[in-house]
Order: C-alpha cells, then sequence, then structure tokens
C-alpha cells in the first residue's frame, strides 16, 4: 500500500538513523537525539561521516535552538506566527527527531472538547464494567504521558478558552487527575508539549494568562528576502511533486520567485523596489499558500498540457490565493496587475494570462 503522507519519523528515517549513529552528546531522558542532532535534523548539514541532511526550515538558527532547549525544560512550547510559517511542520519534526513519534497530535477546532485532551470513556465497557482503566480511552496528550514522549496541540486559540485550560494542571503539575477512578497518571520523563497559534484566523480565543506562563512562547517570522523564500518554495514543491508522482517537469526557478514576488509583494503592501505602495488583499499569502499555487500549476501542467510549468498554469492558482474576498480583493489584484505586473521586463505572459482569468 503506497502511503499519501508519511509521518516525518517514516519519510525521514535514514537521515534520522544516520544522525543517530554520529551522535555522540548527552540525551535528555526518553529522547532518541542530543538536542544538538536534533538541531541538525532541522536546520541541515553535513554529518562527519560525510552523510547530507536535508534542511526540513530554513531561517534563523537560533529559533530552532530556543525551541529545542525549550523542550529540554519543564517548561512547554508555544510556536507562534502567521498563517503559512511551517509551524506544524516545524512541531512535527521537532517530535519525532527528540522522541521518534509525531503521532501524539490533537488537532484543536471550535468543537474540541475537554475530553479530546485529557481522557474518553468506551462507553459500552463503562456500562458493562462500570468505571476502570479498561474502559478508559486515553488520548494522544495521556499516552504521551506515560510513554515520555512529545504531544501536540494544533491550532490552539481555535479550541474553547474553557478547555485550553485543561491543559493548565497538565503543565504545571505534570499529572493529569481521573477524578472518576481516583487515579492519576504521572508524566513519564521526556514528556512535553508543543502547541501552534495564530492570531490572524477568526474564531482566535485567547490563552488566559495562566496558561501563557505554562509555554514558552517561540514565533516563527515570515522567511527574511525574497531568495530564502523561494528556496523554501523550491525544495517543498519538489518533495510534494515526487511524493504526489506528478507528471510534470520540476519548475522553473523564474516562475517560483514570480508567484513569491507577487506575494511578498501583495503582502507587505509595498514592490519590491520599495518605489510604489500598494494595497493588501485579505488573505495572508504565507508561503505555505505558495507552495499549493505551483503544486497546482505542475498538475494542471502534467495532467492537461505538455508537463512544462508555464504563465498559465501559475495564474490558474494565483488568481484564486489572491482574490479571497470578490468585491473587495478584485480591486486591489486588478490594481496590482495594471500598475505593476503589466510595467515589469519579462512579466507580458503573467500579465496576460492573470487578466484573461480575472475578466
Amino acid at each position: 500500500m503506497s502511503i499519501l503522507r508519511q509521518h516525518a519519523e517514516h519519510q525521514f528515517a535514514e537521515e534520522l538513523h544516520e544522525i543517530a549513529k554520529s551522535d555522540t552528546r548527552q540525551r535528555p531522558p526518553n529522547w532518541k537525539l542530543s538536542p544538538w542532532a536534533v538541531a541538525t535534523y532541522i536546520l541541515g548539514g553535513k554529518l562527519d561521516n560525510g552523510f547530507e541532511v536535508s534542511p526540513k526550515y530554513i531561517g534563523n538558527r537560533r529559533i530552532i535552538e530556543i525551541a529545542i532547549a525549550t523542550l529540554t525544560t519543564d517548561r512547554a512550547l508555544l510556536l507562534l506566527g502567521v498563517p503559512g510559517t511551517a509551524k506544524t511542520w516545524v512541531a512535527e519534526h521537532l517530535a519525532a527527531a527528540a522522541t521518534g513519534d509525531s503521532t501524539m497530535l490533537v488537532q484543536g477546532t471550535a468543537g474540541t472538547s475537554e475530553d479530546s485532551i485529557r481522557y474518553g470513556w468506551n462507553y459500552a465497557r463503562l456500562l458493562a464494567e462500570g468505571p476502570s482503566l479498561n474502559a478508559l480511552v486515553a488520548t494522544p496528550v495521556m499516552r504521551a504521558m506515560r510513554e515520555g514522549k512529545i504531544a501536540r496541540v494544533e491550532e490552539l486559540t481555535r479550541i474553547p478558552a474553557d478547555v485550553q485550560d485543561t491543559l493548565i494542571t497538565i503543565l504545571s503539575e505534570k499529572t493529569l487527575p481521573i477524578p472518576e477512578l481516583g487515579d492519576e497518571v504521572q508524566a513519564t520523563k521526556g514528556f512535553n508539549l508543543i502547541a501552534t497559534a495564530n492570531n490572524r484566523d477568526k474564531g482566535v480565543n485567547e490563552l488566559s494568562s495562566a496558561l501563557k506562563r505554562r509555554f514558552n512562547t517561540v514565533v516563527l517570522p515570515v522567511p527574511a528576502n525574497l531568495e530564502e523564500e523561494v528556496d523554501i518554495v523550491q525544495r517543498r514543491v519538489e518533495s510534494l511533486g515526487r511524493a504526489l508522482e506528478l507528471p510534470a517537469e520540476p519548475p522553473a526557478l523564474e516562475e517560483i520567485r514570480r508567484v513569491v514576488t507577487v506575494f511578498r509583494e501583495l503582502r507587505n503592501g509595498i514592490t519590491a523596489d520599495g518605489k510604489t505602495k500598494l494595497k493588501s488583499p485579505t488573505g495572508s499569502l504565507s508561503t505555505a499558500e505558495a507552495i499549493s499555487v505551483i503544486n497546482s500549476g505542475l498538475a494542471l501542467a502534467g495532467h492537461f498540457g505538455d508537463g512544462q510549468l508555464r504563465a498559465n498554469e501559475v495564474a490558474a492558482g494565483l488568481v484564486g490565493a489572491v482574490v479571497k474576498d470578490p468585491v473587495q480583493d478584485r480591486v486591489v489584484w486588478l490594481e496590482y496587475l495594471e500598475t505593476v505586473v503589466k510595467e515589469r521586463n519579462g512579466w507580458k505572459d503573467f500579465y496576460r494570462a492573470c487578466r484573461h482569468l480575472s475578466e
């Protein structure tokens, strides 16, 4: 059976194995690698034996080092940033490298209940046998506590505030009470928690001050410059293209550069040369969306074209990514096309393709 998306610890098993072989530094309790080795896995580099580790995150090294160091303490880690800044990606790889298991995951939504974080019940056994450990259904957080692994809570601020506060006892006392059984689960060494959150989505529930104090917050910024963002998009597109087996040639660097340039200019409200101020659309125009636009274009080129990514295929996904609000964003987009894209050297094909889809 061919898996569409492997967990990080399986997809990069060879890299983790090679790093572990050359890792002679001290490892925290229950960790598979030392903090130094985890940083090498996340940021990439060459090992002493010549093995090349691919970078999973491209950006400020110190940010990753702070995140890893936090996980070795009694403080939980909160990865904060606007949508598309690789919070989930970094969290998954941190868990995979540190404890070899990235599957202890709670996906936060407006409907997430306390049972999703604490524990649930097998109601058939509960009715037949009464409250017992056999009738209890362990959540990913409870399993992480028992096994000394890292649990992940995605989109923490989308979870209702009263449910968020369920984490306070777990993070401060490292204990999960089970009052129905007069029992508790105490965390094994190695347990910690990584949460992700952003403040741009609708339905955000601010964290209480009591819960904030239990986290060390690390902000993941948008890529610092054009070349860094182009590099990120290129690497992720190539990786996803192999996984999805898209029948298209790898995208030309110039097409990636054009998409990233458009996103950065509209996101920042000014052209790259700093000469023209722009209105920004309502969407986040994140790096993750740029990756999606290129992948969508590759799918079109592979299945309905000659396999070569061109302006027509790129424009098809780009317009939809920018114009989220059919009234407000359309005005912003058309103004950008006429004042910036139309006048830019070498972008005539791109302008015509975008203009045709925007009419």
